[in-house]
């Protein structure tokens, strides 16, 4: 059918739908507006409360205070408070000492309730107010302008302060003597155990005669002087520490038929000791044990120690046997009581052996006289810390931060130790500090200074030290030493010894030896 032109078209329907879904949409745009608004008046209704519990701990933070820092601040009333209590102090020590009893007992009354509200303030965390301190700050104002009409001025409480504070001083510096003394006889304390073993020795020697004529042969040996073999000195009066060197050193030598131990101590070791080294196999080593009492050669006239403990001049701390102990001392006349050697390796009764010494013989010492193993590493180990540089006498002559060494295990070669006359310097320094002002105690400073310029430094590994104070050295240093050095007071035969240490020193104990047995179980 044919279409009828547009002209006579019927016009279009309007659909009513449309209307509809249009309304509709602007119900809903206007719902979401109303929402939103909503929302946001919640929001800012509910947000206040939010932020303000928030806010409220960090606000309670604030009012926490660190305490030091009040005490250091300068507009605080907990800093005037103590200040103030600090100078009561002063004055309570001082109205003491002018017998003005009442004064110094309300002063102390007053610093007690002080210190109780600045503990108060330091437990709630909280400034002191005005209200609590106050009253306080006034009373002590009070006190102290009393005390000063009472002629306790600022240059006499300084002058009475300066007074307590050396005081003090001279008590500290005491009691650091005192605990020095005390630390000394410990570990120079001998175990029951260990005297038992002595005095049976020694009666075991003077009833066997046979055994001291066997001695007696024994120091005409040729093999004492010959330099074909290793020679080792070691001066002790302890029995059981001289036995542990030299079995540690036998134990670890491949050849020990050519070691020869010259052995050196006092009049009462010197029967135990020969006993002891009759009694026990070295392996074909030769041992002598010499008396020191013997050597008459060793007298006031040759050694300046031997002055020291009856010059009234000297200081009281000099007179330490400790330091004056002339088996300590004669380290430095080797070439003196062996005349006819020419090389030595020097062991102190403290260490334990470990590998062969041997090879120490045959270093090349440069045309130093003594092998050392150095110890400054730490800076406390130089010159400086051991000898007094405010004396021209050795501010002049060495070099403050001169690397420090270690006695215990040192090789000395005797001939260059003649040719520089050794002894002699060893001797002047002894006659410079009559007065005990050049050095610290002991035979080390005086080592320092007559083998300055002596010295060849060894390996490390030669010779380790501090098993007797440093619970911390490194296992494998332990290990790889050739020696190792009890030196300090927590020696391996005392209780107070550092157990992690002890058994490498009581392997090298012959505890099959009867006497032994019968006096630690005694």
């Amino acid at each position: 059918m044919r279409r009828r032109a547009a002209d006579y078209r019927r016009p279009v329907r309007r659909k009513y739908w449309c209307w509809i879904w249009a309304l509709l949409g602007l119900f809903l745009v206007a719902g979401l507006l109303l929402f939103v608004v909503q929302h946001n008046q919640n929001e800012d209704r509910d947000g206040k409360p939010v932020q303000e519990m928030r806010e409220s701990p960090q606000r309670e933070a604030h009012r926490v205070v660190n305490f030091t820092e009040e005490l250091m601040s300068t507009t605080s009333l907990s800093r005037q408070l103590a200040e103030q209590m600090t100078l009561a102090k002063a004055y309570v020590v001082i109205a003491k000492e002018h017998n003005n009893l009442h004064l110094a007992w309300e002063l102390s009354s007053r610093i007690r309730s002080c210190q109780l509200l600045l503990s108060k303030a330091a437990k709630r965390g909280e400034p002191l107010t005005l209200d609590e301190a106050e009253p306080i700050i006034k009373s002590l104002s009070s006190l102290i302008f009393k005390a000063q009409d009472a002629h306790y001025d600022i240059a006499t409480t300084i002058t009475t302060m300066k007074s307590h504070t050396q005081a003090l001083e001279e008590r500290a510096n005491a009691a650091i003597v005192q605990s020095t003394v005390f630390g000394q006889l410990a570990a120079e304390a001998l175990p029951k155990s260990l005297h038992c073993l002595n005095v049976k020795l020694t009666v075991d020697w003077i009833k066997n005669p046979s055994l001291q004529q066997l001695m007696e042969e024994t120091r005409y040996s040729p093999r004492l002087v010959d330099n074909n073999l290793y020679h080792f000195c070691i001066f002790s009066d302890s029995l059981l520490a001289t036995s542990v060197v030299v079995n540690s050193t036998v134990s670890n030598a491949d050849h020990p038929q050519q070691l020869v131990f010259h052995v050196v101590t006092n009049g009462i070791s010197y029967g135990a000791m020969q006993a002891w080294f009759h009694h026990n196999d070295l392996k074909g080593a030769t041992i002598e044990v010499q008396n020191i009492e013997e050597f008459t050669w060793l007298n006031a006239s040759f050694a300046p120690i031997m002055k020291q403990p009856s010059d009234a001049d000297a200081e009281p701390k000099t007179w330490n046997q400790k330091y004056l102990s002339l088996l300590d001392h004669l380290r430095f006349y080797i070439p003196d009581i062996y005349p006819q050697l020419e090389k030595v390796v020097f062991l102190e009764d403290d260490v334990v052996v470990q590998k062969e010494l041997t090879p120490l013989f045959s270093l090349e010492m440069h045309g130093n006289v003594n092998g050392a193993v150095e110890t400054c590493l730490e800076a406390f180990h130089r010159y400086y810390r051991y000898l007094n540089f405010s004396s021209p006498l050795i501010s002049s002559k060495f070099d403050p931060q001169a690397c420090g060494w270690a006695f215990g295990m040192n090789v000395f070669d005797l001939i260059a130790w003649r040719k520089a006359n050794v002894t002699s310097r060893y001797h002047y320094w002894q006659q410079q500090n009559t007065d005990g002002t050049l050095w610290k105690l002991g035979t080390l400073p005086p080592g320092l200074l007559a083998f300055y310029g002596l010295t060849e430094p060894l390996d490390r590994r030669w010779h380790v030290l501090g098993l007797g104070y440093d619970m911390n050295i490194d296992s494998r240093l332990i290990e790889s030493a050739a020696v190792i050095h009890f030196n300090g007071h927590m020696k391996p035969w005392l209780k107070l010894g550092i157990g992690r240490y002890k058994p490498l020193w009581e392997r090298y104990v012959n505890t099959s030896h009867p006497y032994l047995q019968d006096c630690v179980a005694a």
